[in-house]
Formats: structure tokens, C-alpha cells, sequence
């Protein structure tokens, strides 16, 4: 009795696992009759000189795909739709992603979270460089980090529109998870810890308490420092767990930033304005007019348009003492009335203005 319920059972099994191959085949039909348009939307798409990535079309496949699955994890799918769209892109048109290297950088893993594995990437050892690859067409995007909301804002990122004629394609918002790491995964080696300044500061407090008088160092990414980890037993790094397994190293503790939710916002740069999305940020910069009442002269338009002001930072100018350049993120797209009516008010009171971009709003 008991062998006739395990035989029914494997029975069950192997005709369910007959069923998922069948429906695995389908898959890969409908992958391929996907790429077959792709195909002919690419050539399409050449005769009329149209952009290959269009970030209000991926935001509308995501929305699309998410909103029509019943029991397949959200965070799951939009991960395969990547990769699909990723290699759909690869098809179209090989695209060249610049990010601040080297490989397994949290640069790194943003732009593979929103490109996909299917491209190339490029890496990078300054900020400046990647903008200079965008401006000079080597590679068609960039992807620079711009916000931590432990750190605050990178202000070379922004440094760096002023001097470089590109646009915010998009933006990437990644959970920072850091990682204390070195060859043999053991605490009692660690004679020295290296990581990139802003990943050191995120996780000072973790560092003072369980590691105070080991002396740490900067480098120019936690990539880099993962490398020199690997290179030197008496040396620890601070990086992502994407490193430890790329650099063969252990963890000896993961998570050890100083506050939850440390997220660092990333930005897509190229060298034109996506289309609306009907969830976008418009980004601009501007310096002011030296009179009374300057900056409130600048706001009241956005007020009275009824547009919602996300961010305001200010730097200085580099052409003067006291002189400053502010940086704005406003809700809603360059193409919307209330949006471009904001703007050209803003415009009549300033030295200078700049769009940076209008794109798409990145859940947070």
C-alpha cells in the first residue's frame, strides 16, 4: 500500500515536471518571437534615427508585466524582464556603459541593475572621465553615483554638469549593504582596513567599536580596496559582498553600516531628453541674480504652478566669492505645462539656466 502511494506520488511529480518543461519550451518561443520584433523595430528604428534606450518605454514594460502577474514574485520578475530587456538592447544596438570601476564597484552594480548583463561595460577610475566619454560619444551612457542619504550629496557629480555638455538619462536607486572582508575571514588578521571615504564614514561608528585602533585608509573605490584585501593578509577591506566573491576574500561581518536604510542614488547620463514616462523628475541648475529676495524671486513660481520642489543644493560657482550655483529637482517632466511654465519664469531671474534632464522617477 504504501509502495502504490510513493509510485503515485513520483507519478504526480514527473508528469507536473513534464508540464513545466512544456511550458519552459513555450518560454523560450515567445523569448524568440520577442527578439524577432526586436529585430524589426531596430531597423525601424535606424531609418528614422531614433534612440535605441528609451527610458519611459522600460518603465512601461515593467509596469506592464508587474501589473499581469497573479503568484510570480514582483522583485523576481522585473529581474528576468531585465535581463530580457538587456539582451533585447544588446540586439538593437551593442551599448556602452561607462561606470566608476573597477568591476564589482556599487557603481558597478547600479548600472547592471538597470542595464542588464547582456551589454558592455566600461570601467572607469574617476567620475570625470565617465562624463567625458558620454560628451565625447566613447560610450553611449554613464552611470555616477550622486546621492548617499547618510553622506549626502557627491558634489563632484554635480561639479561636473556645469562643465560637460550631457543629460540625466535616468536614475538608480541601490540599497547599500557593506561588507568586512579579507583573505582568511578572520578578525584577529586584520592589521590595517582600506575602503573607499564615503564607505568609511557610513560605517564609523561599526569600525569604532569592534575595530578602534586599527588604523584605516582610502581609496578610490571599495572595489580597489577589495583588490589590495586580496593582495595582503594583515589587510581588510570595506566593500559589497558582489566583491568579496569576485576577489575571493571571506566576510568576517556583513551589514555593518552605521544606519538601515543607506541608499545611494545613481545617475544615467547620455546625451538626450527621454520621452515622459507619467512619473518623471526634471533636474536644473541656475545661478542667481545678487539682489534681495533672490532665491525667493526663484521658488514662487514652482509654488504657484502647483510643481513639487524634491531637492535644492547649492555650490559654489568657482567664479567668485560668495558665488553659487544651485542644483534643483522638480516633480514632473520638462514637456509638462506646469513644469516648462516654471522653468521659464525661473529663467527670467537667473545669471544662468541649465536642464540637466527630465526622466523617470525611480521608486524608492
Amino acid at each position: 500500500m504504501e509502495k502504490n502511494k510513493k509510485d503515485d506520488h513520483s507519478v504526480s511529480i514527473n508528469s507536473l515536471r513534464n508540464r513545466i518543461s512544456r511550458i519552459d519550451e513555450k518560454i523560450v518561443e515567445l523569448l524568440d518571437e520577442r527578439m524577432s520584433c526586436v529585430q524589426e523595430i531596430a531597423r525601424l528604428k535606424r531609418k528614422s534615427n531614433l534612440v535605441f534606450y528609451a527610458p519611459d518605454r522600460e518603465k512601461e514594460v515593467y509596469n506592464n508585466v508587474l501589473n499581469k502577474a497573479k503568484l510570480f514574485p514582483d522583485k523576481g520578475l522585473k529581474i528576468i524582464f531585465r535581463e530580457v530587456m538587456s539582451a533585447s538592447l544588446s540586439l538593437e544596438k551593442p551599448l556602452r556603459i561607462a561606470y566608476l570601476g573597477p568591476e564589482a564597484t556599487f557603481t558597478h552594480q547600479a548600472a547592471i541593475k538597470r542595464f542588464g548583463l547582456s551589454l558592455e561595460y566600461l570601467p572607469e577610475e574617476r567620475i570625470e572621465d565617465i562624463f567625458l566619454d558620454v560628451e565625447n560619444e566613447r560610450v553611449d551612457f554613464g552611470v555616477v553615483p550622486v546621492e548617499n542619504s547618510i553622506e549626502g550629496v557627491v558634489n563632484y557629480t554635480l561639479d561636473m554638469f556645469m562643465n560637460t555638455n550631457v543629460y540625466i538619462v535616468s536614475e538608480i536607486i541601490l540599497e547599500i549593504k557593506h561588507a568586512l572582508m579579507n583573505k582568511s575571514g578572520k578578525a584577529e588578521d586584520v592589521k590595517v582596513i582600506y575602503s573607499h571615504p564615503n564607505a568609511l564614514a557610513q560605517c564609523r561608528g561599526w569600525l569604532k567599536k569592534n575595530f578602534p585602533d586599527v588604523p584605516t585608509f582610502e581609496t578610490t573605490s571599495t572595489a580597489k580596496a577589495a583588490k589590495i584585501a586580496q593582495e595582503n593578509r594583515d589587510t581588510a577591506s570595506i566593500a559589497s559582498q558582489a566583491a568579496s566573491e569576485l576577489y575571493n576574500l571571506k566576510i568576517i561581518a556583513n551589514g555593518i553600516e552605521d544606519r538601515l536604510n543607506n541608499i545611494t542614488r545613481f545617475l544615467v547620463i547620455g546625451k538626450y531628453i527621454p520621452h515622459r514616462s507619467g512619473r518623471d523628475k526634471t533636474s536644473i541648475m541656475f545661478s542667481i541674480k545678487d539682489r534681495v529676495g533672490a532665491l525667493y524671486h526663484i521658488l514662487k513660481p514652482v509654488y504657484e504652478n502647483g510643481v513639487n520642489l524634491t531637492r535644492i543644493q547649492s555650490r559654489p560657482s568657482g567664479r567668485g566669492a560668495w558665488d553659487y550655483v544651485f542644483y534643483v529637482d522638480l516633480c514632473g517632466h520638462i514637456e509638462d505645462d506646469c513644469v516648462k511654465k516654471s522653468i521659464d519664469k525661473i529663467r527670467e531671474e537667473t545669471v544662468f539656466l541649465k536642464v540637466l534632464g527630465s526622466y523617470p522617477a525611480e521608486e524608492r
